[in-house]
């Protein structure tokens, strides 16, 4: 019997995620019977050497909110990837025993390869310019693939911050019609905060909008019921979460 190989996820809270579903099921589906995924729920990044120690076969995390930046001092390494865009979901564990026992912690983002496979089918050649919602780690994917795929955009925050960061209070029609690709990286809306939503002034989204929600739970948000009642096309996070939890898979086994 090969030896049991440990996956899992680390954030705060955990509750709504997807990842210990998603692959457990593939753990059974394809018969991998030496793989576990357990959720590891913490709410301050300092536990990780901790975990890391106590839990020796553990071979690769998934990082979620709000770990996403603040794990990084704790790496041994990270991906060219992952540098540029400076946030980490996954992580790949190599325990060493001698000449001393310690463990090699490289950081990737898959993240970005999710989200771009999967926005990349969506965009007509109207979807020049975008408006990414929210600061955080996951914008950071995001605003990494915009520059990719050659397409203007400005950061939506509470307040204005410099050039590139715009306040919500600054969204006008003008604005709103300039830029006809908007994704959602905030949490707003995810399940149990579903009456929750982006404050955009959804009057003026048109049939030539694609909004973006990287929420997953519920299938569809209410920033993605209001652009739809507006006649733009819409997509969930789903499908970016399934193609980077198996980006994630491939590190883990170095395929």
């Amino acid at each position: 019997m090969p030896p049991m190989q440990l996956f899992g996820l680390i954030g705060y809270p955990l509750s709504h995620s997807f990842s210990k579903k998603y692959f457990t099921e593939k753990f059974e589906h394809e018969g991998l019977k030496d793989c576990m995924y357990e959720n590891f729920p913490m709410e301050n990044i300092t536990g990780l050497p901790a975990l890391i120690k106590s839990q020796k076969e553990l071979r690769g995390l998934n990082v979620t909110i709000p770990h996403k930046q603040s794990v990084i001092p704790y790496l041994t390494d990270m991906s060219d990837e992952a540098k540029a865009i400076g946030a980490v979901n996954a992580i790949k564990i190599i325990h060493r025993s001698s000449p001393v026992a310690h463990e090699l912690l490289t950081g990737y983002n898959t993240d970005a390869f999710g989200f771009e496979n999967s926005l990349k089918p969506l965009l007509q050649s109207h979807h020049k310019k975008a408006l990414v919602l929210g600061t955080g780690g996951a914008s950071k994917a995001v605003a990494y693939v915009m520059n990719k795929l050659g397409i203007e955009f400005l950061f939506v925050s509470r307040k204005k911050s410099g050039d590139k960061i715009i306040s919500y209070d600054q969204l006008n029609d003008e604005i709103i019609g300039n830029n006809l690709l908007i994704i959602n990286t905030t949490p707003l809306g995810t399940y149990p905060d579903i009456s929750s939503f982006p404050p955009v002034p959804y009057e003026h989204i048109s049939k030539k909008h694609l909004l973006y929600d990287l929420v997953y739970n519920p299938e569809e948000t209410l920033f993605l019921q209001k652009g739809k009642e507006k006649g733009a096309a819409v997509q969930n996070g789903l499908t970016m979460l399934k193609l980077q939890a198996e980006k994630a898979w491939e590190i883990w086994n170095n395929k």
